[in-house]
């Protein structure tokens, strides 16, 4: 089973977060903001981890990052989690609130830390905040 370590809600998928996320990512890579685009990776890693597919995408654009910054050794645990991802969800066995880099362990479950919380409270504010002015 899936190892919790913060409040559901903190976890909990929500798609729209995960995509805004993503894309907050894209845009700092491609501007070459690399630490904002990791930090907006490993946000959507703490959203999207329960969802096999979400997870494997935000691995693979960490991969990506991490060839982009010729950040060898986050390009090898990218590879790592990337072969792991699909045993994980078969199992149950997540490692919650891990923010999916090569620098912590892929088989402990951590706090969210407070940066990755706030971003992603921001993120689900703008679309709540955005869905408010659309109605």
């Amino acid at each position: 089973m899936a190892t919790l370590t913060e409040p559901t809600s903190q976890t909990a998928f929500d798609a729209s977060v995960h995509a805004e996320l993503i894309r907050r990512a894209k845009a700092a890579r491609t501007a070459t903001l690399h630490e904002q685009a990791w930090l907006a990776l490993e946000a959507a890693h703490v959203v999207g981890q329960r969802r096999l597919k979400p997870h494997l995408e935000t691995h693979a654009l960490m991969l990506g990052l991490a060839v982009r910054t010729n950040d060898w050794a986050e390009v090898a645990g990218q590879v790592f989690r990337l072969a792991l991802v699909p045993l994980g969800h078969l199992a149950g066995r997540l490692p919650l609130g891990n923010p999916g880099r090569a620098n912590v362990s892929a088989f402990t479950p951590l706090p969210i830390r407070p940066e990755l919380v706030a971003l992603i409270k921001q993120v689900g504010a703008v679309r709540f905040a955005s869905a408010d002015r659309d109605r």
